[in-house]
């Protein structure tokens, strides 16, 4: 059975850091993108960034260049989100997502919280 658990959420002043994990267990795949991606209320879920398993190859979304970097430990089938620099408008619940190369299966996470608020 999969698993993806994501951990690292919380409460942060604005300007300050914070740094997310994603574990996925059970895959039986080695070939797939992980990457998180956020959603507030009213608003569709967007990529924030993703890492492809076998070049640690990463791409952003323009919002949080230069912010945020994503990187891989492929022993474990984990990511992490470092954020840094972090504003109000990066609130949301932040999910992690795992997809094979193929297009399928995909797996999500059950989300975790982050606040950016003085």
């Amino acid at each position: 059975q999969v698993q993806v658990v994501e951990s690292g959420g919380g409460l942060v002043q604005p300007g300050g850091s914070l740094r997310l994990s994603c574990t996925a267990s059970g895959l039986g795949f080695s070939d797939y993108v992980m990457g998180f991606y956020r959603q507030t209320p009213g608003k569709e879920r967007e990529v924030v960034a993703t890492v492809f398993s076998i070049t640690g190859a990463a791409e952003y979304a323009d919002s949080v260049k230069g912010r945020f970097t994503i990187y891989r430990d492929n022993g474990f089938d984990t990511v992490y989100l470092q954020m840094n620099n972090l504003r109000p408008e990066d609130s949301a619940v932040y999910y992690c997502n795992v997809i094979r190369l193929t297009g399928w299966p995909s797996y999500w996470g059950p989300g975790t919280q982050v606040t950016v608020s003085s």
